[in-house]
């Protein structure tokens, strides 16, 4: 298992008040020895125009979950913080309405940069989007 601290999602969750994370309506769903998800609707707030999925959206659900899956692999995350420094997604499907669902994984866990991939799903398992986030851990207050 690769978490330090242990996952509770309802605290996850209510730690999104406020933020962009609420407003595109993301929520983590599940996790497991070696991964985060999380879901985000396909509505109003994430299609663009033309009404299928925003790449922006799939962006900003693929570094959530993988910025907070980072924070659970930190030694002590009194002292520290994961900031994300890259993030890159390959759209290859659209999709309209229902949820996608995000699964992070890490290629690798170093002391000083965490590297995910994050695969994003349809609810039928359709790969939607395929993301890859690097993190620096960082000492809080730098």
């Amino acid at each position: 298992m690769i978490w330090k601290t242990p996952i509770d999602l309802a605290v996850l969750n209510a730690s999104r008040k406020n933020t962009l994370i609420e407003h595109l309506g993301i929520e983590m769903c599940g996790f497991g020895d070696d991964y985060l998800q999380a879901k985000m609707p396909v509505d109003h707030r994430t299609v663009q125009p033309f009404g299928v999925l925003h790449g922006g959206a799939s962006a900003a659900l693929a570094e959530s979950v993988g910025s907070m899956a980072s924070l659970f692999t930190l030694d002590d995350p009194t002292k520290q913080h994961a900031v994300g420094i890259e993030l890159n997604a390959s759209h290859l499907r659209g999709i309209g309405e229902g949820y996608v669902i995000a699964t992070a994984r890490p290629a690798r866990l170093g002391r000083k940069v965490h590297v995910w991939n994050i695969d994003i799903h349809d609810e039928q398992g359709r790969l939607i989007c395929v993301s890859r986030l690097t993190m620096a851990v960082v000492e809080r207050g730098e």
